[in-house]
């Protein structure tokens, strides 16, 4: 069982802080009285993120209850150097303890980039997911050796020979504010999804690629891979897809 325990953060923000069940305290925000939905934040993102762009405030003119978090490693959230504090499903499990504790019942999930990676994990790990949408992804990630996932952790770690990471590394190290042992755990650890337990898949997913996206592989593969999957696309590279009116139209429209 995970460890149900919730304390307020402070009077100067809007969220919370879920106790996983390791101790490691994960940073929340709920606002909305209707549907629940999840946002999962990428790579080095925090849930601030989404308020960036045009689907938090339009679920939330919409009706939903819109959830958003900190991944652990990330933002407001604890950032454990373990190796256990990352493997075994720890991020989606930190969401599926999350949503244990608010009590809710049935729920949708947006992920984006990394966050669809995770979001592909409640896929499979909790049946209380109704709908849920993959941004920013194509099949790389059911690849358990991805050569882009390898190559930023070991890039993270020091190692300066895999140059397709380039920017990633640069980035990473041109903010003092993030956690670089904790991004390394979180490439590491981070999870696939076999093409088998995609083949099972029973919910209604909707995968959304900007038109000018190439960093995740195949979306039409992963389209294939998904038989109750939509494929969308909206305008945009990689970092701006997301951000668009036409992502969170199509969110929207796909979740009525």
């Amino acid at each position: 069982m995970l460890a149900v325990s919730i304390t307020c953060f402070s009077q100067e923000t809007e969220g919370n802080f879920y106790t996983a069940a390791d101790g490691v305290k994960i940073y929340y925000e709920i606002k909305g009285d209707g549907f629940p939905v999840v946002l999962i934040h990428g790579f080095s993102g925090t849930g601030q993120g989404w308020k960036n762009g045009h689907l938090y405030p339009d679920l939330l003119a919409a009706g939903y209850k819109v959830i958003i978090l900190d991944q652990r490693g990330n933002g407001r959230s604890d950032k454990p150097h373990t190796d256990a504090g990352y493997a075994n499903d720890a991020e989606a499990k930190d969401i599926i303890g999350l949503v244990s504790s608010l009590g809710i019942k049935k729920y949708n999930v947006v992920g984006y980039s990394r966050g669809s990676i995770i979001a592909s994990r409640l896929l499979i790990l909790d049946k209380r997911v109704q709908k849920l949408v993959m941004g920013g992804m194509g099949d790389a990630y059911t690849n358990p050796e991805w050569p882009r996932r390898v190559h930023a952790y070991k890039a993270l770690m020091g190692d300066t020979s895999f140059h397709d990471v380039d920017g990633m590394i640069k980035y990473i190290h041109s903010n003092p504010a993030f956690d670089v042992p904790a991004l390394a755990l979180q490439q590491k650890y981070q999870p696939s999804t076999s093409k088998q337990e995609l083949a099972k898949v029973k919910i209604p997913v909707l995968l959304i690629n900007g038109t000018e996206d190439h960093d995740g592989g195949s979306e039409t593969e992963l389209h294939k891979l998904i038989a109750t999957s939509k494929l969308s696309y909206v305008p945009g590279d990689h970092n701006a897809a997301s951000k668009t009116v036409q992502f969170s139209a199509s969110v929207i429209e796909f979740f009525k």
